[in-house]
């Protein structure tokens, strides 16, 4: 089935391809976020050394759960409610040491903070290691509801979705999401509620595709591995992998375990293959790296591509997740994740393929216990299947975020915003009474 789209940019009916991750279930949540006076602060997290950028860099203010994270180019950005500006800021890196310092040290931008390779002291090196990695996988997924938060929290995060054409940024969609999470110990799903979304999309760079990813900011939610762990190790697929200690580092000062799993060789299903970093002494997972196997390339189109032109063969060539955790009071949550799909148009009598790359992250900037375990009515829920693109109205409005803390922009999504911006500017004029999407 092809559903067909008017283009005002350039006259011409574009394919839809609709994307969606292996992930597809349904939901609800609730919105606590609220306008309070507020204080930026921004800069760069680098590598103290070699002055290069450290991606995903966390950073939370001391005693609170006010977060954010660097993004690709080390660059953050964070707000800080002026009642807290006394306080310390806490940055972390895997196989960094962490660094507190106060607030009061940092100018509101261009500010570095460097960071510095944790040195593993010879004590730590030697420290007796499991004998058996499987089982220490076994045993931290079964020790969730004693290490992660137990008690039901309503979470404020940013939510991005990009998709290029190889280099070139063609569409952004950001939001700020409302997360009903349910307590690790409890089988229960979390429910997700829109608060505010806005997009903007170049078609003219999009060939006669447009491509859309299905399911939002659910695509980020599964890969909270420790929560939703039958997405990847059930009680029966933990068994179809092979698992090996890869050496240890550090994160946020203690002790990590690097677990590296890969299926086996005789099972011929599809499956991940990666890193586990697990907490050595308490046997918590901080983060996971890990990628799904698509060499089948059929399998993996019909795994991925919901529909598609008929003159054109699609498949992914890459699909790679990341979600990383953090600590408050004794206690881990999920704090960023991560999705990466890269995948290629090929189209019938033509000489080249098209190659599209789509990203999604989110992260937790905010949250509160949800004393009353309050949830979501039917009609506020979100949707699992939903199309942020198509939600989204635009980027009009420039203080859209408010005091709401958002992953800083790449600065070739800025300036491809800006482009972006002036075409359907240009467009609008040529076209009046055209709506642009």
């Amino acid at each position: 089935m092809i559903q067909k789209l008017f283009n005002p940019l350039n006259k011409t009916i574009i394919r839809s391809l609709l994307l969606s991750t292996l992930f597809m279930v349904t939901f609800g949540v609730t919105s606590t976020a609220q306008d309070v006076d507020f204080k930026e602060y921004s800069g760069e997290v680098l590598d103290n050394k070699t002055k290069k950028p450290l991606v995903f860099a966390t950073l939370t203010l001391e005693g609170s759960n006010v977060s954010t994270i660097s993004n690709t180019e080390g660059e953050f950005s964070l707000k800080v409610p002026e009642s807290s500006i006394g306080a310390n800021l806490i940055v972390s890196f895997l196989g960094y040491s962490t660094i507190t310092m106060p607030l009061a040290q940092l100018n509101a931008d261009n500010n570095k903070i460097l960071m510095s390779e944790s040195v593993m002291k010879l004590s730590e090196v030697n420290l007796s290691v499991p004998k058996d990695a499987e089982a220490l996988v076994r045993e931290t997924l079964k020790k969730r509801g004693d290490n992660y938060i137990d008690k039901p929290t309503v979470m404020t995060a940013f939510y991005r979705e990009t998709i290029k054409k190889r280099r070139k940024n063609v569409s952004l969609s950001e939001a700020v999401v409302n997360i009903y999470k349910a307590p690790y110990s409890s089988n229960k799903t979390d429910a997700v509620k829109l608060y505010k979304a806005r997009k903007s999309t170049d078609y003219s760079k999009l060939d006669t595709v447009a491509l859309k990813l299905q399911g939002g900011p659910f695509n980020t939610l599964f890969v909270d591995m420790v929560k939703y762990p039958d997405y990847i190790f059930t009680d029966e697929s933990i068994s179809y992998y092979n698992f090996s200690f890869d050496g240890s580092t550090r994160v946020n000062n203690k002790l990590i375990y690097v677990v590296k799993f890969d299926q086996k060789s005789e099972i011929l299903d599809p499956l991940f293959a990666g890193k586990l970093y697990i907490d050595a002494e308490k046997k918590i997972l901080t983060s996971a790296i890990y990628s799904l196997n698509i060499t089948n390339k059929d399998l993996a189109a019909r795994m991925f591509v919901r529909k598609k032109p008929r003159n054109a063969d699609v498949w992914p060539t890459e699909v790679a997740y990341r979600v990383d955790y953090r600590e408050k009071d004794g206690k881990w949550y999920y704090g960023y994740s991560n999705v990466l799909l890269e995948f290629k148009v090929d189209w019938d009598k033509r000489l080249f393929n098209s190659v599209y790359s789509m990203n999604s992250e989110m992260a937790i900037t905010d949250w509160e216990e949800n004393v009353t375990n309050s949830s979501l009515k039917y009609k506020d829920r979100m949707k699992s299947n939903i199309i942020l693109s198509d939600e989204a109205i635009g980027f009009a409005d420039p203080d859209f975020w408010g005091a709401y803390n958002i992953i800083e922009p790449e600065k070739s999504i800025e300036s491809a915003i800006r482009k972006i911006q002036r075409q359907l500017r240009r467009a609008k004029g040529d076209n009046s009474g055209t709506s642009i999407p």
